[in-house]
């Protein structure tokens, strides 16, 4: 009697777990990417402009949210001496950096004013105030 034997098998790449591990490495660096973008400040809902401009210079957040709480980068201040002490310790890091003021535009004009006049006192020498792009569908 005569046994036939099996055909071996073609030894193939079996690509489609190849495609999922490749799609988890992109998701992988896109949110890893995401997470080292630094986020200065606190979210408020920014006044809109037709002639802002984008600064490169260094530069730190000074944030008066619309309940009126003061913030430089994300660190909370509790009344104005508290934010003066943050913003000159700033400015004893890097004495040319640009002080960014990020007020929400429910606030008041003369509690911007104070926290502007606030930071230069402390000894910023340059600053601006950040808006948002105006579209045409705002004019």
């Amino acid at each position: 009697m005569r046994l036939t034997r099996p055909e071996p098998k073609k030894a193939r790449i079996e690509i489609i777990p190849m495609i999922d591990t490749i799609f988890f490495l992109l998701v992988f660096f896109m949110l890893t990417s995401l997470a080292m973008t630094r986020m200065t400040g606190v979210k408020v809902n920014l006044p809109r402009a037709t002639s802002g401009q984008k600064s490169t210079a260094a530069k730190f957040v000074v944030t008066l949210t619309a309940s009126g709480r003061y913030y430089v980068e994300k660190e909370p201040a509790a009344d104005f001496a508290a934010l003066a002490a943050l913003v000159r310790r700033r400015v004893n890091e890097n004495p040319r950096a640009v002080a960014v003021i990020n007020a929400d535009k429910s606030v008041r004009h003369g509690e911007v004013i104070a926290l502007m006049d606030l930071v230069k006192s402390a000894g910023v020498e340059r600053m601006t105030v950040a808006t948002e792009p105006k579209t045409e569908a705002y004019r």
